[in-house]
């Protein structure tokens, strides 16, 4: 990560009474960024943990960051808890890497490949990481055929 970071010291809040969370970006995108709406960002968290997201507005005074559970996990922290923040602006492609197994299945489903690429990156990701964190190969496959079944019914994400 380069340089042009932003740095503070955040709250994580419960979002509602779900397992969910967010920190409150404590400037204005508009006037870091020169955005209103949501910025793709790259986050480092307590100087240890990486993470790729975006500042978005939900309902909210302010732009939020979303802090999944495998992030509170991993830095042992809760609802309540406070985190050091490094953000900077991510420019980059957001790529998303496609098994060769899944791969094949597109290719015999050419529609189908062709609204998967159309679909933001969250929802390519989220299909991919669904079908990669199977634990049997039975459950795998069952997984290709029904990511195709619900891309062609014209669902987002998982």
């Amino acid at each position: 990560m380069t340089q042009d970071h932003i740095a503070f010291c955040g709250k994580i809040v419960q979002n509602g009474n779900i397992n969910a969370a967010y920190i409150e970006f404590p400037f204005s995108t508009e006037e870091v960024y020169g955005k209103k709406g949501q910025v793709k960002i790259k986050v480092l968290f307590d100087n240890q943990i990486e993470y790729r997201g975006t500042l978005a507005k939900m309902k909210s005074n302010c732009h939020i960051l979303g802090v999944t559970q495998e992030i509170r996990t991993k830095l042992g922290k809760s609802f309540g808890d406070e985190v050091w923040v490094k953000i900077w602006e991510d420019k980059e492609e957001r790529i998303v890497e496609i098994p060769e197994d899944v791969q094949m299945v597109f290719n015999e489903n050419v529609q189908a490949k062709e609204m998967f690429e159309a679909m933001s990156y969250t929802h390519r990701k989220e299909y991919i990481r669904w079908i990669v964190e199977a634990k049997k190969t039975e459950t795998r496959e069952n997984r290709k055929v029904k990511m195709i079944e619900m891309i062609l019914a014209g669902k987002k994400g998982i």
